[in-house]
């Protein structure tokens, strides 16, 4: 029994090691178009397959993308201007390859590992949105300093 119970403990403070050390991935997230929004749920879902810790910050046109539906309009499925001219070409490719859209892609990055998605208190007000017009993977609505506070110790901080 007295075993059993060291056994546990050593678990615990190993698993409770484990989390103190976890590296983090920092993804504030401004863009709005589907290339980029594309990159960011692949990066998180690495990071989530990778055992990080992968917070997201959704910011003007980035959070806008994440209302209720809005990444199923194709009319919304923009290229950023800077690749317009390979919209086609990468949209063919992405139907032939039969590549998941980016938030299929995030809603498994998130059954991966710990993945959260904040929107930005700020930019909610600014549209007038509240949580419940969001998509369900918005984990809550966070203020910037409460973000830079958790990517202060991130391992990689991306701006997307």
């Amino acid at each position: 029994m007295a075993e059993a119970i060291v056994n546990e403990t050593k678990e615990q403070e190993t698993s409770t090691q484990r989390e103190a050390t976890r590296q983090k991935m920092s993804i504030i997230l401004y863009s709005g178009t589907v290339d980029k929004l594309t990159a960011a749920s692949i990066l998180a879902t690495g990071g989530a397959a990778m055992d990080m810790q992968v917070n997201i910050f959704l910011t003007f046109w980035g959070l806008l993308a994440f209302r209720k539906g809005a990444w199923k309009e194709l009319e919304r499925q923009k290229i950023s201007a800077e690749f317009a001219e390979y919209a086609p070409m990468m949209m063919e490719a992405m139907q032939q390859g039969k590549v998941k859209p980016w938030m299929e892609v995030l809603r498994e990055a998130k059954e991966i590992g710990d993945v959260n998605v904040y929107a930005c208190g700020m930019t909610m007000d600014l549209f007038g949105l509240k949580l419940e017009d969001l998509e369900d993977v918005v984990t809550a609505v966070q203020g910037v300093t409460g973000f830079v506070a958790e990517a202060k110790d991130s391992a990689i901080t991306l701006f997307i």
